[in-house]
């Protein structure tokens, strides 16, 4: 018996308990046909609780692999922007190489440009400012042994102070072109950090998007996985349903074929039938239980299909077999009979209905079923029931 069918029992317990004592709002057992189209109905609504299921799987799916796709993008972008912040990292120590280097050479350049300029000050002071000394400019000047011994002195001075105003030119520039060269290499430097700077930040919001993405992904894997484990229930409670609808079809099938066989088959007379002690109990509760509020004419009529089928060779001979025939009356399976008998919730019109019945008295001919009517269903029209 299913989840669902238990419930409808306990429920059906629980409304017999809260009516007992009152059949101002009866209420009708289920036939197997009823019971045969409730279960066609909830059939269809599992099968369109999966269907629905599996589209928003299929929609879940759509928007899994988009973001795959996505992150697949973003893992190629993350993985670019990492080889180019690897780049700029080795440009940075190269540049900072280049510029210790560049340092170095400068402060080379100074040393040298520093030292020429002491050494031109040490010879000029020593040509000048030297005296009677042999190195002066005059005494070179005035040993001269002629003319032109003079004049080539004179030049070899000249030369002399050129040279060394030209190497010190020289050291000049070379110290301010290595001061050019460490500024242009700082400035790049410079460059390279804030390069470094804007590819760690688009680094570090490549990887927060691709972190996002994966956890997107997984949350659409998880939700897809419970659609699958809900279709899988509802294919579970599909196959239950069609078991439970094959067996109330063949249940219902069998009565037709049951009540076809009654009104063929051999019949007693009502005179044959010998009633035990607590039959009538039993009857007139059975008909509160199946017809309490409807008129006596159509409790008459229930308990005249009790006592047809205790007539029949298709069914039980005794009150008791008939009533207690494995699912034929719902008020037995559901506990409400028991309860009626219990507390003897039978009227005194339902009593009366079974001591007609007992006697043989049938305002339904030779039915032996009955449930409310529905379209297709032919029979005798009775209150609320039609007696088939």
């Amino acid at each position: 018996m299913s989840y669902k069918r238990s419930l409808s029992v306990i429920l059906m317990v629980i409304l017999t308990v809260m009516a007992a004592g009152s059949v101002s709002r009866p209420v009708y057992a289920e036939t197997t046909l009823e019971r045969l189209k409730k279960a066609k109905a909830e059939k269809e609504k599992t099968e369109d609780a999966k269907e629905n299921t599996e589209d928003r799987k299929q929609s879940l799916e759509i928007t899994k692999n988009s973001l795959l796709g996505q992150l697949s993008t973003l893992n190629d972008d993350l993985a670019q922007v990492s080889t180019n912040l690897e780049t700029i990292e080795n440009n940075i120590t190269a540049k900072e190489a280049e510029i210790e280097q560049t340092q170095a050479e400068l402060a080379e350049a100074i040393r040298i440009e520093e030292e020429q300029y002491k050494n031109m000050k040490l010879r000029i002071k020593a040509m000048y400012e030297g005296g009677g000394g042999s190195n002066s400019y005059l005494n070179i000047l005035f040993s001269s042994t002629s003319f032109s011994d003079f004049l080539n002195k004179s030049d070899y001075i000249d030369r002399v102070h050129e040279y060394d105003q030209k190497m010190l030119r020289e050291f000049e520039e070379s110290r301010k072109y290595v001061e050019e060269t460490k500024a242009r290499l700082d400035a790049e430097l410079i460059s390279l950090n804030e390069l470094r700077e804007e590819a760690e930040a688009e680094k570090s919001r490549v990887a927060s998007l691709v972190d996002q993405t994966s956890a997107n992904v997984a949350s659409y894997s998880n939700q897809i996985a419970d659609a699958e484990a809900t279709i899988d229930a509802l294919e579970s409670m599909i196959d239950e349903q069609e078991q439970d609808i094959a067996a109330l079809q063949k249940q219902y099938e069998e009565e037709l074929a049951k009540s076809r066989l009654a009104a063929k088959s051999k019949w007693r007379d009502i005179s044959e039938v010998k009633f035990e002690e607590g039959d009538r109990k039993l009857m007139a509760n059975i008909i509160y239980c199946e017809a309490g509020g409807e008129s006596y004419t159509g409790q008459v009529a229930v308990g005249a299909v009790v006592i047809n089928r205790v007539l029949s060779s298709v069914f039980p001979n005794t009150v008791v077999g008939v009533i207690y025939q494995n699912r034929q009356f719902s008020p037995v399976a559901s506990g409400r009979l028991a309860l009626a008998l219990a507390n003897d919730s039978a009227t005194e019109s339902c009593y009366r209905a079974a001591d007609e019945a007992m006697r043989g008295v049938t305002n339904v001919g030779q039915c032996v079923y009955f449930r409310t009517p529905i379209p297709g269903l032919n029979g005798i029209r009775i209150g609320g029931h039609i007696f088939y």
